[in-house]
């Protein structure tokens, strides 16, 4: 029997068996035997070719009889079960008698299975002919039942086909809705919403049943009240009970999904009803409890956007808590989250100053932290609350020179010396600057020449290893999307970064410099050439500022030959060397206009940056923004004033609500017809038999493919079959079923299709049908349906330096060539990001200016958590008529994707201009799981 049902699946007919089951399996009493022959009789052809039952189908009745009367309650209720996938009613009538029998039957898993053969025989073309009194005798069996399944069972049945009866049904046990089971509670709240979107003017009596049902143990009843609540009621009180119910279950719930789910619902309220949510950021941040990553990740996103001048400091004093615990280590990622509260506090900072005060101290002791990029985020955060915060620049340059030999990190310690050269204003500050950093360099020279003898031996073999190392290094894109040759030295911002233990003994800066981490030795110079010019403006004493310089000289020089020996595995690299060799130049011939550079237009450039960021984010939030302020001749409301008529407040302000909606245009759907007809595609020729055409809906993580199918000829088609198929990370989700299709008639069939990745997917399929007048089916071949997805890649914003970090994972280049005859850089710019749905990273200032080159970051993100990075880079020639860009792409796993943006391009390309244009792009594009 399993071979035979396996073979009927594959598209085998097996005539021949049917009258060998009949005699020999019909009769057997297993159950397993049992269960397999009426899957062999719903899969099985039970009708001709001319739609008619076939006569040896006769035989069947009077086994199916005898399992509804059968001892045993197991095969009744699967019999029961196997009916309501039975369409054919000359099978069926015979049986009525039986099935309404079992409605009584004493076992609940008898009755609950009648209740389903009874509905889905009812719900037949011809079944309100079959059981006239259908509905009558289910709500006479709902009234008397006492199984919660079989009661659900009923009610579904009443919903589905009779809806009057079974909104009579709640209307008159209203008191009792909240005791009812959790199946039956579903169902009520199904048919909330179905009756409400029919009748909004009824939405008042059902949503006090709504609020009711917010206080049932179910959880997965709640949940779906509060969705409920929110699709069907703008009314505050109700928003407000759909938001505390989410929170309950955000703390309730273990499960970690749920509470994704749960975020993602109350982000979608805070979208909607953000001064509503407002009240509820500390219920939110109460999600912070879970070791989860991705839901504390989640909960702060929240969180930050509802920070308003009232709670901030609530807000902040949490997130100081938060940071304390991660002090204990005793989670493998507790440097990760540490990470993650550090940045919500600088956002909080930036937006608040008034609280830099209260955090900047507390974070300023993780300046030292073994997590790199948490210890860097402090630093990033602490240059610009001290720019931002003039009253606590004294403080926090204080308590940096205090901690600065704690910090472990090259890259924490460059950005933590640039603070100290441009910050310390003050003849003390200045002073203990140099002080500090003296100490962290420890006694010189920084080798003895007994020493570098010992080590010339290994120094030998590591520079061979290193020169094998260097002759194979690929090219490097830096920051501005230019092409460098890495040395040795800049290598290492590629590579796990460095991390010392830094002591009072020895020297942070010391330890650093016997890495051979130059770029640092480079920095340190520079900010002691600072602290020097800046003494001689604040120092009366010219023999003081003499002494001063002339110590940091023999650092700097110090450094050079620190470089310049075989102690160290590699040299100096010539960019370090140059400009350690420039402020040896400066310290001993110091002009008045090198002074205005070095002291001021640095710490100018770094306040023009951060306006040029304050101002982005303002246009964006702007741009965001959703409700405008009170106009002059805006609506007033007196709610006094408004007809109650008997109206509870939440019904009162339901009706408010939805009569602003009305006047403000609200309940008009968005979208016009011209965008619909976009997504709909052809798939057969005018001139084919059957014409067929599909409405392309794309969500999230499925696609719904709405076909109409039109039968253009004379004849009725039976056994049309729409066959599908797909390429790539797409999946069908139910397998096609059969249609008789009458002449000159249409229908509409929908195929459901999950995807699970950004890759680039195509449908293809056929129709199949038969003709009374012709044995064989024809088949029609569709037009392919190619998946665009730009619908899954939206804009994003990241950090430069998490930028910087993807874009480091990947070693191979993938050249392809563009042609295009757009005119100007910016307007390609502008081309690329509207043909590619991608964000740019690069500042509107760092894209200023008719230089001929142009170079730009891009970023966007998939639903699927898939990243994509681009760098553009543009260079104008203007010696041809014509442009030509060539992109270079560098995938991960997925080249489909880079394929299909490129597609974008080109289709979309412009038609004007004459220049010729020549540039290169860089594509990196990963999921950030893997």
């Amino acid at each position: 029997m399993k071979k035979a049902v396996m073979l009927l699946l594959n598209g085998e007919t097996l005539p021949q068996l049917f009258i060998t089951i009949v005699r020999y399996v019909l009769p057997s009493e297993d159950h397993t035997v049992q269960k397999l022959l009426l899957l062999y009789l719903e899969i099985i052809d039970k009708t001709d070719s001319k739609g008619k039952i076939l006569p040896e189908m006769i035989l069947i009745c009077q086994n199916l009889r005898n399992n509804l009367q059968h001892p045993n309650e197991y095969i009744r209720g699967v019999t029961l079960r196997f009916l309501c996938r039975l369409n054919e009613t000359e099978i069926i009538e015979p049986l009525i008698p039986s099935i309404l029998a079992n409605l009584e039957h004493r076992h609940p898993f008898i009755r609950r299975n009648a209740i389903l053969a009874v509905m889905a025989i009812y719900k037949l073309p011809q079944g309100e002919q079959l059981l006239v009194d259908a509905p009558e005798m289910i709500e006479k069996v709902l009234s008397t039942e006492a199984d919660q399944s079989a009661k659900r069972n009923a009610f579904l049945m009443l919903f589905t086909c009779a809806q009057d009866r079974a909104v009579n049904y709640l209307l008159t046990h209203v008191d009792r809705v909240s005791e009812w089971g959790e199946l039956l509670q579903m169902v009520v709240l199904e048919l909330i919403r179905k009756v409400c979107r029919a009748n909004k003017g009824e939405k008042g009596k059902y949503i006090k049943i709504i609020i009711s049902l917010l206080n049932v143990p179910s959880a997965a009843v709640i949940y779906e009240c509060a969705g409920t609540l929110v699709a069907l009621s703008s009314a505050p009180t109700a928003i407000r009970a759909a938001a505390n119910t989410y929170c309950q279950l955000l703390l309730s719930q273990s499960d970690n999904n749920v509470k994704l789910i749960v975020l993602d619902r109350l982000n979608e309220l805070k979208s909607a009803h953000r001064e509503i949510m407002v009240d509820m950021i500390m219920d939110v941040l109460r999600a912070l409890s879970s070791p989860n990553h991705d839901i504390r990740r989640k909960t702060l996103d929240i969180v930050l956007d509802l920070i308003t001048p009232r709670n901030i400091n609530e807000v902040v004093l949490t997130l100081k808590k938060e940071v304390v615990k991660t002090q204990s280590g005793e989670l493998e990622k507790d440097g990760e989250y540490r990470q993650m509260l550090i940045q919500a506090i600088h956002s909080c900072a930036i937006k608040f100053p008034e609280v830099a005060s209260t955090v900047v101290h507390l974070l300023m002791d993780f300046l030292g932290d073994s997590n790199v990029a948490s210890a860097m985020d402090v630093a990033v955060f602490v240059r610009e609350i001290i720019e931002t915060n003039p009253k606590l620049r004294v403080s926090i340059i204080t308590r940096l020179l205090d901690t600065f030999y704690q910090i472990r990190s090259a890259r924490v310690c460059s950005c933590a010396l640039w603070i100290i050269s441009e910050y310390c204003l003050s003849l003390s500050e200045v002073e203990s600057g140099i002080a500090t950093i003296k100490q962290c360099l420890g006694d010189l020279p920084f080798y003895l020449a007994s020493e570098e003898g010992d080590t010339n031996d290994s120094s030998k073999k590591s520079q061979q290893v290193n020169s094998i190392t260097v002759s194979s290094k690929r090219p490097a894109i830096l920051a501005d999307g230019t092409y460098a040759t890495q040395s040795a030295a800049s290598e290492t911002a590629f590579s796990p970064p460095t991390v010392v233990q830094g002591t009072l003994t020895s020297g942070n800066l010391r330890s650093l410099l016997l890495t051979g981490d130059f770029f640092l030795g480079a920095v340190v110079a520079c900010t002691l050439t600072k602290l020097v010019l800046r003494l001689a403006e604040v120092q009366p004493s010219k023999s003081e500022v003499n002494k001063a310089s002339t110590q940091v000289l023999l650092i700097i020089v110090s450094m050079l030959q620190l470089g310049q020996s075989s102690f160290l595995p590699h040299p100096i690299d010539n960019d370090s060397y140059d400009r350690i060799v420039l402020c040896i130049r400066l310290l001993c011939n110091p002009g008045e206009e090198i002074k205005k550079i070095w002291l001021q237009s640095c710490r100018e450039s770094f306040v023009q940056m951060l306006a040029d960021k304050q101002m982005r984010e303002t246009e964006e939030l702007k741009a965001k923004a959703q409700v405008s302020h009170a106009q002059p001749d805006d609506l007033i409301d007196f709610y006094h004033l408004k007809s109650r008529k008997g109206m509870s407040q939440l019904e009162l302000e339901d009706q408010v609500q939805d009569d602003l909606k009305r006047a403000t245009g609200e309940f008009i759907k968005e979208g016009d017809a011209a965008n619909k007809l976009n997504r709909i595609l052809q798939l057969t020729g005018f001139s084919d038999p059957v014409y067929a055409e599909a409405y392309v809906t794309v969500n999230h993580y499925d696609i719904v493919l709405d076909v109409t199918v039109i039968n253009r000829t004379k004849e009725t088609l039976q056994n049309l079959c729409l066959e599908l198929a797909t390429m790539g990370d797409l999946k069908l989700v139910e397998r096609p079923q059969n249609y008789t299709l009458a002449p000159e008639s249409s229908k509409q069939i929908k195929a459901n299709i999950k995807v699970s990745s950004t890759e680039t997917g195509v449908i293809f399929g056929n129709i199949v049908y038969e003709t009374s007048n012709v044995l064989e089916r024809t088949v029609i071949v569709l037009n392919d349906i190619h998946i665009d997805i730009m619908d899954y890649i939206s804009p994003a914003v990241c950090s430069d330096a998490a930028f910087r970090t993807m874009w480091a994972e990947f070693e191979w280049e993938n050249k392809v060539a563009v042609n295009t005859v757009i005119q100007d850089e910016k307007e390609f710019l502008d081309h690329i990001i509207k043909s590619t749905n991608m964000k740019c990273l690069t500042a509107p200032s760092a894209l200023e200016g008719d230089c001929g080159f142009l170079a730009a970051n891009l970023y966007a993100k998939s639903v699927f958590g898939e990243d994509a990075l681009v760098n553009l880079s543009i260079e104008k020639q203007g010696d041809a008529e014509g442009r030509r860009c060539r992109l270079i792409f560098v995938p991960f796993d997925w080249i489909g994707l880079v394929w299909i943006l490129m597609e974008n391009i080109e289709k979309n390309k412009g038609e004007e201009g004459r220049r010729r244009i020549f540039g290169f792009g860089v594509w990196r594009l990963f999921r950030n799981d893997e």
